[in-house]
């Protein structure tokens, strides 16, 4: 018989009790959100209460196999100072019976074993995932997230690898498959560019400033604070020429500031652009158009 409904709320309230605890003592990795380390506690599969024989009976039963994981399209997961982030993870996986249920989670940490290790998780929103069958022994099954910052994110050093947890329900009820680390996924602080270039207009020859800054979100703060000491390349463009060339590389100050000169020679357009780290995305700035006379 199948019980994941029942560990589903077990789990589901333990969830929502972290949830109701304050933002200011969401550090508390006691507090976080309980994750599932093994199939028979998610599905009920032969857990280890269960009599000997029942244990053993389910060690030689041919577990599912996975053999796809995509969380939110494949791409990094995003996310400013206060908008919450919804997104979908799906799993396509096989077992002679089918597919009956799936179960992902988000973590981020050292050792999923070991909950003082672990100090960011995310559940899906749903207790069962909806599965669409490929064909009869394969299908894919969705579950939605939601991530907000300052609640889940609580602190800037959960941004970066966090890792997948995927487990699997055979169609007859009568096997599961899992995988703690399955696989990774990013989670990263929004970043925003700005470029100036001045003055405007410039006579041919003249020096131009350009000046901009490179920010990211900071989730302890809800603000947007300078990100320092990054390389930034300063690009132009001409006018009718749809080609940014780069035409050297900067760092950011202390507070993410950029400043720099250049000759202006033509009209055109003046950018920054940033290439992104493991915790910050790749942005770029809005090129800035110059008229030369």
């Amino acid at each position: 018989m199948r019980i994941r409904a029942t560990v589903a709320a077990v789990s589901g309230a333990l969830a929502l009790s972290a949830l109701a605890v304050p933002a200011a003592h969401a550090g508390d990795t006691e507090n976080l959100p309980h994750i599932p380390t093994s199939g028979a506690e998610i599905f009920g599969i032969a857990p280890q209460s269960a009599p000997k024989a029942a244990r053993a009976a389910a060690a030689v039963t041919t577990e599912p196999v996975i053999s796809k994981v995509v969380v939110n399209g494949g791409k990094d997961i995003v996310l400013g100072t206060t908008a919450s982030k919804t997104f979908s993870a799906s799993v396509t996986a096989s077992h002679p019976s089918g597919i009956s249920d799936a179960f992902v989670a988000l973590w981020h940490g050292k050792d999923l074993s070991s909950p003082d290790t672990v100090d960011g998780a995310v559940l899906p929103k749903e207790e069962v995932a909806k599965c669409t069958k490929v064909n009869a022994t394969t299908s894919t099954c969705k579950l939605t997230f939601t991530i907000k910052p300052g609640y889940d994110l609580y602190k800037n050093s959960l941004a970066g690898t966090w890792k997948v947890a995927v487990a699997v329900l055979s169609g007859d009820e009568a096997s599961a498959a899992d995988s703690p680390s399955h696989s990774k996924v990013r989670v990263q602080r929004a970043s925003k560019l700005t470029v100036n270039a001045a003055p405007e207009p410039v006579k041919k020859g003249k020096t131009l400033t350009i000046t901009g800054k490179l920010s990211r979100a900071n989730w302890e703060t809800f603000k947007y604070q300078g990100y320092t000491g990054q390389p930034v390349k300063l690009q132009f463009r001409k006018k009718n020429s749809n080609t940014y060339t780069t035409l050297k590389t900067i760092k950011t100050n202390s507070t993410g500031n950029l400043k720099t000169t250049a000759k202006a020679s033509v009209d055109g357009y003046w950018r920054y652009t940033f290439g992104g780290t493991s915790t910050t995305p790749a942005v770029k700035a809005a090129g800035d158009f110059v008229d030369v006379r």
